[in-house]
């Protein structure tokens, strides 16, 4: 698959901090409670903190007790790639910014009581957020 941003190793250390890069780009973790957006609430649009890409509506953010942000979807199918990721000793699938191919973090079917029983539990420093100038 072609990805429409692509980047050179050296640009992508250039344009992310450290623990931006090791998370996007190497498939890190941040760990649990302690991501800058798990705790907005605000309504607008969280987008790739790689690309910009649009990838979820604050709509779709609920409170799933995990520790990372969490979302019921994406803003269209077609905004992630979703891989079947074996690391670790157990099947998960990954998420993958489709525009610039970041890690994002994983989707679960665990998601009880949204309108599609689905958990994409993100990174909260892979995404960035725009609030809505909407009043």
């Amino acid at each position: 698959m072609t990805h429409p941003i692509q980047k050179s190793d050296a640009q992508w250390r250039e344009a992310l901090d450290p623990d931006q890069y090791a998370v996007l780009r190497q498939a890190a973790t941040e760990r649990p409670w302690t991501g800058p957006l798990l705790d907005e609430h605000r309504a607008g649009l969280f987008t790739c903190a790689g690309c910009g890409a649009e990838l979820f509506k604050s709509g779709t953010k609920f409170d799933s007790g995990c520790g990372w942000p969490s979302f019921y979807e994406s803003i269209r199918p077609e905004a992630v790639t979703l891989i079947e990721d074996s690391t670790l000793g157990m099947v998960r699938t990954e998420v993958r910014c489709a525009s610039c191919d970041s890690h994002l973090g994983h989707v679960f079917p665990d998601g009880f009581g949204t309108p599609t029983g689905d958990r994409y539990c993100m990174n909260s420093i892979a995404l960035e957020f725009t609030p809505s100038t909407d009043d």
